[in-house]
């Protein structure tokens, strides 16, 4: 009875995985195909390794994430707190900290480059970081605002009433107490950040392509298994942030 129960969640991962599978034999085909497998080989990474703009792409992306990742967890938890302390019953303020992650990424896309062209800012690494931030923040504000939800506020109340500051209360309460939301949503903004395609081919220089958009300009002359081995290696950097993010919050709580 219980294997009957569980066969259509088996179904289901074998749906939304079979692709993923696929991709990850085929980045080791020998063929220059990438529909027939004739061998194994690892050719294909090899050939990633000497690729000078599939390099200077991942470059760009990694420093995108890191810089976006930065000022989103900064700037977030910081909205984040003062909305659970100023925003009272206020349904709205709230509401407009989480809309950039919820609106269509295309249309996300076209306000900010509306916004650059705006103010005659000149588009590359710069714009994308501040793209990314926009989102990022978004996301963010909305995983620590659920963590603040379950913090009791008397342990706020007891530091100062022992005669702490604000900022010292912010910093050796608060701060501690909210570190796995933070972290959380700090590798989340990291991992949406490194595979982002719409918003980065929008804000991004002609000189400053991030990787995704390396992969959509190798992709528009057909799929190779190169292009599976590159996806599969972004796959792998996402699956350790996420690994990672369950244990540094696990290890945080345990705090």
């Amino acid at each position: 009875m219980r294997r009957v129960t569980l066969l259509p969640l088996w179904l289901t991962y074998a749906f939304l995985y079979t692709p993923v599978v696929v991709l990850v034999v085929m980045s080791f085909n020998r063929s220059d195909s990438p529909y027939e497998w004739s061998g194994f080989s690892t050719a294909w990474y090899a050939t990633l390794a000497g690729d000078d703009e599939v390099l200077r792409g991942l470059a760009n992306t990694l420093i995108v994430a890191a810089g976006a990742t930065a000022l989103s967890t900064v700037l977030g938890t910081l909205l984040a707190v003062g909305l659970a302390r100023h925003a009272g019953r206020s349904r709205l303020l709230p509401a407009l900290s989480v809309l950039p992650a919820v609106l269509p990424d295309i249309v996300l896309a076209i306000g900010l480059l509306a916004f650059y062209s705006l103010v005659s800012a000149t588009l590359g690494l710069h714009s994308v970081l501040l793209a990314h931030t926009v989102f990022g923040l978004a996301f963010v504000t909305a995983v620590v605002r659920t963590r603040i939800a379950h913090v009791d506020p008397s342990l706020e109340e007891a530091s100062r009433d022992l005669g702490a500051g604000e900022v010292t209360t912010f910093l050796r309460i608060t701060l501690p107490t909210l570190a796995p939301g933070i972290v959380a949503g700090a590798l989340l903004t990291f991992t949406l950040s490194l595979d982002e395609f719409v918003i980065a081919f929008f804000t991004a220089g002609p000189k400053d392509p991030t990787l995704p958009i390396v992969i959509y300009s190798m992709i528009r002359f057909g799929v190779t298994p190169e292009i599976n081995a590159l996806a599969t290696l972004l796959l792998a950097v996402s699956f350790t942030v996420v690994i990672a993010a369950q244990r540094v919050s696990r290890l945080t709580e345990a705090l």
